[in-house]
């Protein structure tokens, strides 16, 4: 299995690759628009085929990459079907399948933070992909977008928690630079959600969190119930060569179109001891 987690600094949102080693065949969990020709040009570059794009939820934080990558690389687009976005082609209902391959993953309806949340987890049950469901010593809060705070106990409990303890969960977003959990470190130690804690006390706790609604909530929800379609679909690639872009970061020409347009572009030798 090829695994890669991948990070936006700006909202601070994970996105994860993985992909069958024998078909190659790959999906990507909650990309990010700023960031799709990077997760892009990763698929490329490891010779993937990215079959899926598929959403924790409908987010509110961030703009999805979801339709930018179908565009840009053939891939499909699953939703959950309770979470009401258009234009997917698919819409999962809880305990629904995703082919990847040799490999499968399960789609487990975890409704609480919103009322389309899914959690991903791998067949063999060691790695779940949680959203905003779970997060690490945390959970994602239940004060919009359809959020019951009873519902996420219960989904939590069991959906994530009946997982074996050495699942590995890994989260939708995380703000202090951490990249993993547990199912077991969780149940132990979650601070709203552990074992040890009531339904009754969990309701009370986040019914008085009193946060701000996310500064981009107004922009992102509307295009991702369009699975990130912009108003504006005209290209958003530099169309002046063709240009490909690297999972380093750079903006590459290749050598023959180069070859062929010497005339209209000036070429500067910045290698070392040259002036």
């Amino acid at each position: 299995m090829v695994f890669r987690q991948l990070f936006d600094p700006q909202s601070s949102t994970y996105t994860y690759l993985l992909a069958d080693t024998a078909t190659r065949g790959a999906v990507l969990i909650d990309p990010v628009f700023e960031q799709a020709r990077r997760d892009a040009a990763l698929v490329e570059e490891l010779g993937l085929k990215l079959a899926w794009t598929l959403e924790t939820h409908v987010h509110a934080d961030h703009i999805t990459g979801a339709w930018l990558l179908r565009e840009k690389l053939g891939s499909r687009i699953a939703v959950s079907r309770a979470g009401g976005a258009e234009g997917a082609d698919r819409q999962l209902e809880n305990n629904e399948w995703i082919e990847l391959g040799k490999r499968k993953i399960q789609a487990r309806a975890t409704p609480g933070h919103t009322n389309g949340c899914m959690t991903y987890v791998l067949d063999d049950h060691s790695m779940a992909f949680t959203g905003d469901a779970l997060l690490i010593r945390g959970c994602g809060r239940t004060d919009f977008q359809q959020g019951d705070a009873r519902s996420l106990f219960r989904s939590v409990r069991s959906q994530i928690f009946s997982l074996p303890d050495e699942c590995l969960v890994y989260p939708g977003h995380d703000y202090r630079g951490l990249t993993m959990t547990s199912v077991g470190e969780e149940k132990l130690y979650n601070p709203r959600l552990a074992e040890s804690i009531g339904e009754g006390d969990f309701v009370g706790y986040m019914e008085h969190l009193g946060l701000a609604h996310p500064k981009q909530m107004a922009i992102a929800v509307p295009v991702n119930l369009k699975c990130g379609k912009p108003e504006k679909t005209s290209s958003l690639e530099p169309e002046w060569a063709p240009l490909t872009y690297t999972f380093a970061g750079i903006w590459e020409v290749q050598p023959h179109w180069l070859e062929e347009n010497l005339r209209a572009v000036q070429i500067v030798d910045v290698s070392p001891g040259r002036s």
